[in-house]
């Protein structure tokens, strides 16, 4: 069990614990409930589709920020066919499996 305060202004802080076991990120949206008993009952509350929820991941939003200082130092390759990008994607996989092999 976890000790909450109420500070100013009614703010509370939710220990780490608590947030990584509910997967709540800074900027999310909880829902609020007081029971009969006076118990709050605290829930995430996602404002996208479910099936969007992947986005959001702190994983997928550190990838979206190395594409975004990635495109900000001009690291970008030329416009490419779909068959110059599957040629390409080849070529990575080809590359990354010689490495492997020479590890």
């Amino acid at each position: 069990m976890e000790i909450v305060r109420v500070r100013k202004r009614y703010q509370i802080t939710l220990p780490t614990a608590i947030r990584e076991a509910a997967g709540v990120y800074e900027g999310d949206f909880l829902t609020a409930e007081v029971r009969d008993d006076r118990t709050i009952l605290l829930r995430p509350s996602r404002s996208v589709d479910a099936d969007e929820e992947f986005f959001y991941t702190p994983e997928w939003q550190a990838a979206e920020r190395e594409a975004d200082e990635d495109i900000r130092l001009g690291r970008l390759s030329k416009p490419m066919s779909a068959e110059e990008t599957i040629a390409e994607l080849h070529r990575l996989v080809a590359e990354t499996e010689t490495e492997t092999e020479q590890d």
